[in-house]
């Protein structure tokens, strides 16, 4: 394998040209703006489907897009001061042994890279940094986040980016790149500044979806609509996911700035980051503030549904106590009917032998009766209040 290389371009040299490449100069009065580069090279039918696109790149210029790995590794041998960067989306086994053995990357790193689901870290390995990266964007349709991972092997003349899922798309970073050769010339950490950079721009749109669908909950839950509590669950598993995504990134940007000094890294590649360190801790603490305010809205459902469910429960015991009063009602008029009834059935029997059917009193006698029981017992409910 040939030896690498190290970057001769000093800093000196380079100069400060971050932030004049990020925004493109103004056109001239009365001139219309020049037309934009076209986008970088598209795949090639004959290439492998997992390698996107590898390209060589020279004092910050495109020189070469080799077809496969094979001729990448030709190219950039013959170029003592090229960069190659190659880029592939779920490569197989085969592609990422073949990349570990020309370029001499670390077998843990290649390990992690084959098996993704990795959280989001940052480990050097002697001249070469391993970075993964968690990319997510926000779905409008679903109303969802999507995560992708993002590998990246930074070496002193290569960057190896080995993506798993649709996110995050780096042909816009390629493209900013090639659309600057001053920003390339910084070699292969520029591109990695640049790669971290367009990942946490990504999060913007993803912090301002989660947003939207926070205040759409809270209307639900004060509407009362039963699927929101479906809802909140769902929107707070994607809540730990974008935090498992964004607060690793903090301490990854922290180490990469604690070795400026010892790397001799660019004044202009220093703001850069710190700018991007900015961003990442305001998009940590936007998440975090997330997940409190689902934690908070999940409360207050939770109160709100068990206030919805004492009504229900107190109207359902208040119609249960008219009930009550109803039957008590019907069972005390049924025992006062009850009485007269008894009296009557007993002296409607016709027997014989029954020394009141011979009494001049025995008629009377049977009304009154039943008037007096009928009174006690009329008596006695009126005061449990049965009546």
């Amino acid at each position: 394998m040939a030896e690498r290389r190290a970057r001769p371009a000093s800093k000196s040299a380079r100069g400060s040209v971050w932030r004049r490449a990020l925004t493109p100069p103004a056109p001239p009065a009365g001139r219309p703006p020049a037309p934009r580069p076209g986008p970088a090279e598209p795949e090639r039918p004959d290439r492998a489907a997992s390698v996107v696109q590898a390209v060589l790149y020279e004092d910050g210029v495109r020189v070469a897009a080799p077809a496969s790995l094979a001729e990448t590794y030709r190219a950039l041998r013959e170029a003592p001061s090229g960069m190659a960067w190659i880029g592939l989306a779920r490569p197989t086994e085969g592609e990422l042994l073949s990349l570990a053995t020309e370029f001499d990357l670390h077998p843990l790193a290649v390990e992690d890279a084959m098996e993704a689901h990795q959280r989001p870290k940052l480990e050097r390995y002697g001249d070469t940094l391993f970075v993964v990266l968690r990319a997510a964007r926000y779905l409008d349709a679903p109303e969802e986040v999507d995560f992708g991972e993002l590998h990246v092997f930074v070496g002193p003349d290569f960057v190896i980016t080995v993506r798993h899922g649709a996110a995050p798309d780096l042909s816009a970073v390629r493209r900013r790149m090639e659309e600057t050769p001053e920003l390339l010339r910084l070699g292969p950490e520029a591109v990695l500044y640049a790669i971290l950079d367009a990942v946490v721009d990504d999060y913007v749109p993803v912090v301002a979806g989660v947003q939207n669908d926070i205040d759409e909950i809270e209307t639900e839950v004060f509407r009362g609509d039963p699927e929101v509590s479906r809802r909140i669950y769902e929107l707070s598993r994607e809540v730990v996911e974008f935090q498992r995504a964004t607060r690793p990134l903090v301490g990854m940007l922290h180490g990469l700035m604690a070795g400026f000094t010892k790397y001799e890294t660019d004044d202009e590649l220093q703001s850069h980051l710190r700018d991007v360190a900015d961003h990442v801790a305001h998009t940590s603490e936007r998440v975090d503030g997330f997940r409190q305010a689902l934690t908070d809205i999940l409360t207050v459902n939770a109160t709100l549904v068990t206030q919805q469910q004492n009504a229900e429960m107190r109207a359902l015991a208040e119609a249960g106590f008219e009930q009550n009063e109803e039957i008590k009602k019907i069972s005390s008029w049924a025992a006062i009917l009850f009485a007269p009834t008894l009296v009557g059935t007993v002296y409607g029997m016709n027997f014989t032998h029954m020394p009141e059917l011979s009494w001049s009193f025995g008629y009377p006698f049977a009304i009154g009766l039943m008037g007096v029981v009928c009174a006690s017992l009329y008596v006695i409910f009126k005061r449990r209040d049965w009546l």
